[in-house]
């Protein structure tokens, strides 16, 4: 076992210091979402909850925007909270829709913003495509109730047409949309060209960040084909890769506990909430890192 620093708050709860032990049972949270994306709690609110949870590193990485950040930061600052500036962007890669998560971003980073802004400007059309899909297959118009779920319209999604599905009563719950819609090869899902893998990691490091290969074993993937993303994702600066998050078994956790460790990355920890009752994990109540990884957040006390 890896002797590395433990991180605790001090007792004015103002900074961060190291003691002897191991950090990997940190509660730190570095995956959740927002009203600014397609969260059901605004960024106060998810702060506030990370808080009452125990969480003592944090980042709000909200789908493609950065429109709550100053929000987080400044939350997160009224209540002691060590804040790492965050965004989720989306990625086109192998035809396969993938996720990488940028930390401790400089959110007024130019490179950053107009990256962001391009993929937000094709949302519009593809939740129309979404809409007349499902029509097609005989279901009701869902669009305008998709759009008041979703808080920031430039950023409608899945997620706010599930909520709607739900709410109409097609569907029994979340989990039970994604079963029969809104998925390649199901009524509702509509492909679309994301950012490159190169203008995701190359925007995250250009605002000063840590590229993090978020929830791989959601990809459908070979393990040729997860392989090459992640050696490819490493060769353009990529640092770190999802470990323990919402969507992985514990199986899947120790398998890329060990990719981690294969591939020199670090590993990260993050519960991809969205929503209470609709996310696996609350805020902070993932299972802790293995030991034998590299934790992120090292970058930031070593």
């Amino acid at each position: 076992m890896t002797n590395y620093m433990k991180i605790v708050q001090s007792e004015d709860h103002s900074t961060l210091v190291m003691t002897d032990r191991f950090p990997h049972d940190i509660n730190a949270d570095l995956h959740m979402h927002s009203t600014a994306s397609d969260g059901a709690l605004s960024p106060e609110e998810v702060v506030r909850r990370a808080a009452a949870n125990g969480v003592q590193v944090l980042s709000l990485t909200d789908h493609d925007t950065l429109s709550g950040q100053q929000a987080a930061i400044e939350t997160s600052k009224a209540l002691g909270l060590h804040y790492l500036p965050g965004v989720e962007i989306s990625v086109t890669w192998g035809g396969e829709t993938v996720h990488v998560v940028g930390l401790n971003i400089d959110i007024d980073h130019p490179q950053l913003d107009q990256t962001l802004s391009e993929i937000r400007g094709g949302r519009q059309a593809r939740a129309e495509a979404m809409a007349r899909d499902l029509m097609g297959h005989g279901l009701p118009d869902v669009l305008e109730d998709a759009r008041a779920y979703a808080r920031n319209p430039e950023l409608i999604g899945r997620t706010h047409f599930a909520r709607a599905l739900v709410a109409k009563g097609v569907c029994s719950s979340m989990g039970d949309v994604f079963q029969r819609f809104l998925t390649p090869g199901k009524p509702g899902y509509q492909a679309h060209q994301w950012a490159t893998l190169t203008q995701a990691v190359g925007a995250i490091r250009g605002a000063g960040g840590v590229a993090v290969l978020a929830h791989p074993a959601r990809y459908r993937l070979s393990a040729i084909g997860n392989w090459a993303l992640i050696d490819e994702f490493k060769t353009l600066g990529g640092q770190a890769i999802e470990v323990v998050t919402g969507s992985h078994s514990d199986q899947e956790a120790r398998k890329f506990q060990r990719i981690a460790v294969e591939h020199g990355l670090h590993a990260s920890r993050g519960s991809d909430f969205h929503a209470e009752g609709e996310s696996r994990f609350d805020v902070g109540a993932v299972p802790p890192l293995p030991d034998a990884t590299r934790p992120v957040w090292h970058n930031w006390v070593g």
